[in-house]
């Protein structure tokens, strides 16, 4: 990671010392820096607004933009987009200086104003987690195994409403269940036999 970069760390650990408001989440020399910083901002109502923003840093950081993650209880998710998304268009005026304190004043200062925009996101439900980067990193592939459960059918539908959510896009596979052939036909268009002979 560049000079200018570990300065700014160390300038922001310094600024936001107070309790809970500066952890770093991660530190790779591939991958770069991850840290979380928990603030507060106006609202509407003239209230504070306690926000999460989590930056991830990378190895040429600050000659790209940061990742962005808002997360806050206060706020729905389609909230969340609207704020990352403008705190994005804020760091493409800042690009090749170290930016991460500016923007935490930018949305300290005008979150009231990005709220009384329409959202971008879809949803009113609450913002719990909404990670992206700026930057395309091409397909990346999760796998997410339970090897146990009660109630399949509630299953499939929070496992599609997170993707759904998460705007992701995948297949459901059931292995090791024979009477579920014809579903697991119809969902991953796959038949029954052909799984088998891959877990053999």
């Amino acid at each position: 990671m560049a000079e200018p970069a570990q300065e700014e760390l160390s300038a922001l650990a310094a600024i936001f010392c107070g309790p809970r408001e500066w952890e770093v989440l991660s530190r790779s020399e591939k991958d770069g820096t991850v840290f979380r910083i928990h603030t507060k901002a106006e609202g509407l109502t003239d209230v504070d607004i306690p926000l999460e923003l989590v930056f991830h840093l990378p190895v040429n950081y600050p000659l790209c933009l940061p990742g962005i993650s808002v997360n806050s209880e206060h706020l729905t998710r389609g909230q969340c987009v609207t704020v990352k998304e403008k705190l994005l268009k804020q760091a493409e005026k800042l690009l090749s200086e170290p930016m991460v304190h500016e923007l935490v004043l930018w949305i300290q200062q005008n979150l009231r104003h990005v709220l009384n925009q329409p959202e971008t996101g879809s949803g009113s439900e609450k913002c719990t987690f909404s990670l992206s980067t700026a930057v395309d990193d091409g397909l990346w592939v999760t796998l997410l195994h339970l090897d146990h459960m009660r109630a399949r059918t509630k299953y499939i539908k929070t496992v599609e409403k997170w993707a759904s959510d998460l705007r992701l896009t995948g297949r459901l596979m059931f292995l090791g269940i024979p009477d579920s052939s014809e579903n697991l036909q119809s969902r991953c268009g796959l038949k029954w036999k052909e799984m088998q002979r891959e877990n053999d």
